[in-house]
Order: structure tokens, then sequence, then C-alpha cells
């Protein structure tokens, strides 16, 4: 196929999906979108009708790279931004104002402003949309509030701490008919989209195994205590966690140092590194088998008590997916009756290797076609659609992700009902799909 036709077959491929799939299967109405006031900007800032006015929950280090796609890939305005740090709030605002003199090169820009409490940031009417990226024990709370306080959004994968929660950001979001975009943008990656096109197309042969490598499972929470810092609101950091004893491996106090904070790895403020990577390779799993409104349905750990490998996944359809190292870093390997295909952030590779250079036909199926992750949200808020990742597909993938914690906390095989959401006869498993939250 030549460059011309394959384009044209794109465009007709992602019209025609677009239409089946977004259009006729939207209740939502279109919504009227607010403009920053023009007496408040300065030079480099228009205010067209169709701009978007953003405010930023958690203003982490996962924010700075947030901020800059933002204001360097799309028109959305980012005017607010908060955070339990007094020193996080005031990096933010400068690092805003920073990237929109060099990205944008907008002078006179009043600054930003910037909050202590997300529920004052919310109150803001001129704010049409806000971007989530606290830690996982905030996501449900902080993104339902936004929405019944009728702001779309942006939440960092993955999408919930625990699968209620999950269950409940996707109810609010069909209530309140808002646009919640999950972070996971290789969904908006080319190679991903490539591998999952080819296998739902049937260029690997019948899929028989697929080998997942991310991060080990979620610990209890085991650090030393440290001086709780004054710049920080340490109980409202904790929120509807425990309360845990400081320390700063958990909750640096700046942006600039060298390592991710370790909220990650503790079950009472995250998913450990399997659920922090697996909200993005399991969701590629999810995505090339066709699965995004459902899942594995039976789960067996291994037997060795202390093993943070091995968990094996079986879908209604027969397929084994294991949390294994195949020797490649974090990445997928699927493994077809034709061949395989690895595929992670560095390479996409097929074995043989004519499969990788297969043309698609006209008639083969074409995913939803994302090259920015931040403007199809952005144009999905606009035209009130789905956007590629989400709520839905986003709550699926962290569920199996959290289903997997599960079974290696509970080290026995579980059976899940992806129609239920629920475990099959086992009582302590469906306890462990919420929590209790502490009160604040």
């Amino acid at each position: 196929m030549n460059k011309k036709k394959s384009s044209e077959a794109n465009k007709k491929a992602k019209t025609n999906f677009t239409r089946r799939k977004f259009i006729s299967t939207s209740i939502w109405s279109a919504g009227a979108i607010s403009i920053i006031p023009r007496h408040v900007l300065g030079k480099g800032f228009l205010a067209p009708s169709d701009r978007i006015n953003l405010g930023f929950i958690g203003l982490g280090k996962q924010s700075r790279g947030l901020a800059s796609r933002f204001i360097g890939e799309t028109e959305a305005q980012i005017v607010a931004g908060c955070d339990v740090w007094t020193t996080k709030t005031a990096w933010f605002e400068n690092h805003v104002n920073t990237l929109y003199a060099e990205k944008r090169k907008a002078t006179g820009h009043k600054g930003i402003e910037t909050y202590g409490e997300y529920q004052k940031l919310l109150n803001r009417k001129d704010i049409d949309a806000v971007v989530i990226a606290t830690p996982d024990n905030w996501h449900a709370r902080q993104a339902i509030d936004a929405m019944n306080a009728g702001k779309d959004v942006y939440c960092e994968k993955p999408l919930s701490l625990k699968i209620l929660e999950g269950i409940q950001m996707v109810q609010a979001t069909r209530s309140t008919k808002k646009v919640l975009q999950t972070g996971s943008m290789q969904r908006s990656w080319e190679n991903f989209r490539k591998a999952c096109e080819l296998i739902r197309n049937g260029y690997l042969g019948e899929i028989k195994k697929i080998l997942v490598n991310v991060g080990d499972p979620a610990v209890p929470y085991n650090l030393s205590k440290e001086p709780t810092p004054k710049e920080i609101d340490w109980n409202r950091w904790c929120g509807p966690a425990p309360l845990l004893d400081y320390n700063h491996r958990l909750a640096p106090s700046n942006n600039d140092v060298k390592f991710w904070p370790d909220w990650r790895l503790f079950e009472e403020t995250g998913g450990g590194i399997l659920c922090d990577w697996g909200a993005h390779m399991f969701d590629i799993v999810q995505w090339a088998l066709g699965m995004d409104r459902s899942g594995p349905v039976r789960y067996l750990p291994p037997s060795d008590p202390s093993a943070v490998r091995g968990l094996r996944m079986f879908y209604a359809n027969g397929i084994e997916m294991v949390h294994e190292d195949f020797g490649r870093g974090w990445g997928v390997r699927f493994i077809g009756s034709e061949g395989t295909i690895d595929v992670s952030r560095s390479y996409l590779e097929t074995d043989p290797v004519n499969i990788l250079s297969a043309e698609l036909k006209d008639s083969d199926t074409r995913l939803y076609h994302s090259d920015n992750h931040y403007q199809d949200w952005l144009d999905a808020i606009k035209n009130r659609t789905l956007p590629i990742c989400d709520v839905e597909t986003g709550h699926r993938s962290a569920t199996v992700c959290n289903i997997a914690n599960i079974a290696y906390k509970l080290r026995r095989p579980l059976e899940w009902n992806p129609e239920k959401e629920q475990f099959n006869g086992d009582s302590e498993a469906n306890a462990l799909r919420g929590r209790k939250n502490r009160e604040f």
C-alpha cells in the first residue's frame, strides 16, 4: 500500500471508529468552555473561545513533565495549582511561568494562583478541568470531587488504589457526564499501537502466552520516622491513608531529588511498582486483546511465599499472561502461533522480522489513533466524546494490577468475575477490593 492510500485508509478508519465508538455512544451534551479573562493576560496569551483552563492538583515530580506537555503541546492554559507543600506550590508557580516564557514566548504573565487545599481550586468557576498527579491514595476522592464540581479530569495512572474506588470513579464519570482521561499515555505512542494492531488482526497468529515484566508488589510501610518538615501539612498529605510516620523518601520536600518518591512502593499510598508500571504494561495487553471492559478471570500466584514474580493470569478465552522478567526491562512479550512481539518504550521487535514490516490491509481493524495523549483529552472535552484511555479503560487496567497485588498477598488461586467485579466465593479477597479510609 502506498503512503497516500495508507494515509487515506487511516483517516477513514479513524473517522469510522470515532463515529461508531464515540459519537453514537456519547450521551454528553456540549458543555461551555470558559476562557481566561483578557485583562490578566500579557503578550503571548491569546484567549480563543476553545482554550481550556486547567488547574493542577498535586505538584510533585510528575507535574514537571505534565505542565511542560500541556504548555508546550496544547493550547490549554494552566491557571492554578494545589499542593500541601508550600515549597512545591512556590516551585510550580515559577516552573509554569518559565514554561510560558520558553515555550510560548509569553511575557507579562502575572502568575498563577496556588492553594494548599484542592477544594479551593475546585471552587473556581473559571477552571474547566483539572490534572490530578497526587499519590494514588488521593486519586478517587479528588477526581470524584472535581467531577461533582463540574470539572473534566486528567488523572494519573494507576487510576485508583483500590478496585471499589475505581468502580466509584466510573459511576461518577457517567453520572456527571464528565470526560476523564487516564494518564496511561503509551496508548498514544505509535510503537504500542502498531503492536496491538498486528495482534488484533492476527499477524501473530493465535496468542498462546504473554509475558509482562514490571516491578514488585506493594508492601506495608516500613520507613523509619524522621522529623516532619514545617513546609507540609502532613495530615492532609496522608489524607485517606493511615497517618504514617514522615520520611523524606516517602515524600521529599522538593522536586529536584534524583529519585522518584517511594510512596509508590507501599500499600497504604500506592500499589508497588507492580501497579505503577503495570498500569502501563498490563494496559497494553488489555488493548491488544480487546479486553478494555474485562480482564483475566483466574489468578494463580507462585508457590514460593516470598516470590515477587511468577503470578499467572488467565483470560476467559484461555490466554495466559505471566508476571515474569524476560530479560529486557519493563515491557511485554506476546507469544503467538506465528511468532513473537516484544514491545516497550525502547523497542518494538518481532520474530520473524517480517511480521513487523507487514502492511495493514484496508479490511483490518484499526485502533483509536492518538499521537498526543494530552491534546486527545482536550479534544474529547471540546467534543464531549470518550478519550483514548477513558475512565472504564483505566479502571479495568488498574483492576488487573490491584488483583495481582491481592493474589501475591493471599498466595492462593483467585477466581474473578469481570461482569460483577467481584471474586467468586472468597470473602477475604472481596474485602480487599476496598478499605476503610481514615477520617482527617
